[in-house]
């Protein structure tokens, strides 16, 4: 079939049409990955010429998609470019062992509402979903907006997620949640997309975006609390693995004939150096205590207290020290109630993985603190969320001019 001058000056404007729509979507990632940036960043970050970032931010205001704002970095004059606060609402949700919380945002990242309230132990999953459903309706209301308005919801719960199910693949590190498909199940009730995914996961989602692990690449983020996990970021996204339990710390064994751990298996990171050994340590002497107690006092100077966080530090080490032979990360960032000590919890978990990490990778690993506290989890699913969800400028029914 013969080829025209008609045919190829279509397939040109095709052409350069599809690549200034590609061109779009890059930077509107760029945008929601990282919420506020400047026009000389966005270059950077996609990889496009300053001119082309220019002009295509140009567009997105005046469609109403992105808002921009002059700054000021290392004394020159910039320009500020986040998501338009109009576009509508995403909400994160941390569903976790004992507690529940929710929020709604705008795209730029502002939380406009939040919510949170305790949950019995081994609670099951349909009262935590009505919960959310209850929440996300009552702060909708008291926004005066519509659920039309929500673009997307991130959840992250306290426990591997399969990938292709949606569901808790760990039953018994979450009671009452298996089988249940999470996503679907407040697809249904809220009437727009919701991704699922692990709290460890989230969480280092959040602090490589947000927060102390900014710039690192790989970055480990790990989280000791009553539970012990990590997620993995690599090339600003999280690795999940084949099946999404990457990064399972809490549950490697660092002593075959250790104590039984919930999970089924002996001595695990957790059963051996978690809150609930850790406590149970100091029983006979300081009576029942909580996690906040325990830091508390060794803040104080309690010698036992603070023997029982070295402890922990030098197991957790252990661990993390395997995981950064195989990962080989930039940093690592710790949060969690035990990160509160700050060194007295940090400087023998950096001397226990110094020691037990290859010497060639010993000095490039820093162990730093995390920067987002608790709202670590929620900021992480908002991020999830806006992530997930297609804005107007991807750029359906929008119209610019090429």
């Amino acid at each position: 079939m013969m080829t025209t001058m008609v045919d190829v000056v279509g397939l040109a404007y095709g052409s350069q049409t599809s690549l200034r729509e590609a061109n779009r979507a890059r930077i509107l990632d760029a945008v929601k990955r990282f919420g506020v940036i400047t026009q000389v960043e966005l270059a950077d970050a996609t990889g496009l010429s300053a001119g082309t970032v220019s002009v295509i931010i140009k567009e997105l205001h005046e469609a109403g998609v992105v808002t921009t704002a002059p700054t000021s970095r290392s004394g020159r004059r910039a320009i500020n470019v986040t998501l338009a606060r109009r576009l509508g609402l995403v909400a994160g949700v941390h569903i976790g062992r004992r507690d529940l919380r929710v929020a709604l945002a705008n795209p730029a990242g502002e939380i406009l509402s939040r919510q949170h309230m305790p949950l019995a132990k081994d609670h099951r999953a349909d009262t935590g979903l009505d919960r959310v459903s209850l929440f996300i309706a009552d702060m909708v209301e008291h926004l005066g907006a519509t659920h039309d308005e929500i673009l997307g919801t991130g959840v992250a719960v306290d426990a591997p997620i399969d990938r292709t199910t949606g569901m808790v693949c760990s039953p018994a590190l979450m009671r009452g949640w298996d089988q249940v498909p999470i996503a679907d199940t407040l697809e249904r009730r809220l009437g727009s997309p919701v991704i699922v995914d692990n709290a460890a996961n989230v969480r280092a989602l959040a602090e490589a975006r947000m927060g102390a692990g900014i710039g690192a690449d790989p970055m480990v983020y790990l989280y000791v609390s009553y539970g012990i996990g990590a997620g993995i970021v690599t090339d600003g996204k999280v690795f999940r693995g084949f099946s999404g339990t990457a990064g399972e710390i809490g549950h490697v064994s660092i002593d075959e004939h250790g104590p039984m751990c919930y999970c089924g298996n002996r001595g695990c990171l957790e059963a051996v150096a978690g809150a609930t050994p850790m406590l149970d340590s100091l029983r006979l002497t300081h009576g029942n205590l909580s996690l906040a107690d325990l830091t508390e006092r060794a803040l104080a100077g309690d010698i036992a207290c603070r023997r029982v966080i070295e402890d922990s530090a030098r197991h957790i080490g252990l661990a993390l020290a395997g995981l950064c032979n195989i990962v080989d990360p930039q940093r690592v960032v710790v949060g969690g109630e035990l990160s509160v000590v700050q060194d007295l919890f940090l400087d023998p978990l950096r001397t226990a993985t110094s020691r037990f990490t290859l010497p060639s990778s010993t000095p490039t690993i820093e162990i730093v603190s995390g920067a987002l506290g608790g709202d670590c989890e929620l900021m992480g699913a908002l991020c999830m969320a806006l992530d997930a969800v297609s804005l107007p400028g991807n750029l359906d029914g929008m119209v610019f001019h090429d």
